[in-house]
């Protein structure tokens, strides 16, 4: 009996505001058999969409391509405008191998997609984390630095170390895309009492692994909702898990005299990060999946 392969895809598109733009695109994403759309969550300060899709792999490529295509004619990034860092329309592609799909084979994926995105939509690609082809492209901010207008310039200019691994050296209305190969990640935002976004911004900077922080975390200050904001990226629940992180941010919000309002997720969360949660703020030590009732269900 063959295997079923799952892999897992987020794509984020630089749209947070207008709901029939993310209608439409969210339904190009799920007009694919083989392929479903699990999730979708938008953000209008941010001005962005995450999508999970999980399905078979040559499925979920396909998907994706249509979403990208779709993103491209409904968004022009000279006008777009929102808080979180982008490139482009389609900003980034991560694939996520599930079952019985290995890393190697998910970069293999991403490359293709690149190549195909580059060729029909004309679209420039950046290839990031597992599927990069230089060092330092693996993390994504330093792809995304300057954001669309700063890359624009800088390819205006004809910066070589700038130019993207598919595609012209140029920006369309699109922007630019950039897809990869990762591990699971965890989108994790948390609000504080305040809304003096400079405290946001020194809790991220001690947080963050790039400026001494926590290893596999990734974070920002922002203002959203007239409330300071730490937003992060979690590259690996295993070796940094969330309550870890969530602790190291109420300890430096009561440095400011300030502390956690709420906390969010943005797309979805894989199950072990709760019991590793669960377990360290209940003391569980014992907690396992088959401790849950609902896995025994299934």
């Amino acid at each position: 009996m063959k295997q079923k392969r799952i892999v897992e895809a987020v794509p984020n598109f630089s749209e947070g505001r207008r709901p029939d733009v993310i209608q439409a695109i969210v339904d190009a994403y799920n007009s694919v058999d083989g392929a479903r759309v699990i999730d979708h969550s938008s953000d209008p300060d941010h001005n962005r969409t995450v999508v999970t899709i999980v399905g078979e792999p040559e499925a979920v490529s396909e998907a994706l391509f249509q979403g990208i295509a779709k993103a491209a004619e409904l968004i022009d990034m000279d006008e777009q405008r929102g808080e979180h860092p982008r490139i482009g329309a389609t900003d980034v592609v991560p694939f996520v191998p599930i079952k019985n799909v290995t890393m190697d084979e998910a970069v293999q994926l991403a490359r293709d997609l690149a190549k195909r995105v580059s060729e029909e939509l004309g679209i420039p690609v950046y290839l990031y984390a597992k599927a990069a082809t230089r060092p330092d492209r693996e993390v994504l901010s330093k792809i995304r630095k300057g954001e669309y207008e700063g890359l624009k310039a800088d390819l205006e200019a004809g910066k070589e170390e700038r130019f993207p691994d598919f595609g012209p050296p140029k920006l369309g209305k699109a922007g630019a895309t950039v897809i990869g190969a990762r591990p699971p990640l965890i989108a994790y935002n948390i609000y504080l009492t305040t809304d003096d976004v400079s405290i946001a911004k020194k809790i991220a900077r001690a947080v963050r692994h790039s400026s001494g922080g926590l290893r596999y975390v990734q974070a920002m200050g922002l203002l959203v909702e007239g409330r300071a904001q730490v937003s992060m990226n979690l590259l690996d629940y295993t070796k940094t898990p969330v309550f870890r992180v969530t602790e190291l941010v109420r300890r430096e919000a009561a440095r400011y005299g300030v502390g956690i309002k709420s906390a969010e997720l943005v797309g979805l969360i894989p199950q072990q990060a709760l019991i590793d949660a669960a377990q360290w703020y209940l003391q569980l030590d014992n907690l396992t999946p088959e401790g849950i009732l609902e896995n025994h269900l299934e």
